[in-house]
């Protein structure tokens, strides 16, 4: 499957190989533009997920709500366009996609982002109390799965 897979997306990597960018970019740019995403978008709509979820006081919470989900929203975003990025860095340097663990928690993270989304979306099923618990656990664990992501990322870009 990895193979047709690759198959699939080499034209597009093609395409893009064509103009020519330094290895370094198409070595380490996935991983450096990624990082900024999910330590800096990611940190702080987690923390501002959490100041909304314990009601911390002196938040203006209908301010830091319209943020959260701005900027939760942009993360998932950029995150999945990373997430393309990232498999067509592998096949630009033919590296197999589908053998990687770091493919696999890029992908795991991605899964929860959307399911959390979805929840959101959904307001909360009508503003369930354990649909925004839900939410909040999910979202952290996204978050964690993103810093293992980096780490496995760190490794499999030190071994290409």
């Amino acid at each position: 499957m990895g193979e047709q897979l690759t198959a699939l997306l080499k034209p597009v990597a093609d395409w893009f190989a064509q103009f020519g960018m330094p290895e370094p970019i198409v070595h380490w740019g996935h991983p450096i533009m990624m990082g900024i995403v999910v330590l800096v978008m990611g940190s702080t709509a987690t923390y501002m997920g959490w100041k909304i979820r314990t009601g911390s006081p002196g938040e203006d919470s209908a301010t830091t709500r319209k943020l959260h989900k701005k900027l939760a929203l942009w993360m998932t975003t950029f995150i999945g366009l990373g997430y393309t990025g990232g498999v067509l860095s592998l096949v630009m340097q033919n590296h197999p996609v589908l053998e990687s663990p770091h493919f696999w928690t890029g992908t795991l993270a991605i899964g929860l982002l959307g399911v959390n989304g979805a929840i959101s979306m959904s307001k909360f099923g009508g503003g369930k109390a354990s649909l925004r618990t839900t939410h909040a656990y999910i979202g952290s664990v996204a978050m964690v799965f993103l810093l293992v992501h980096a780490f496995l990322g760190v490794k499999l870009g030190l071994s290409i």
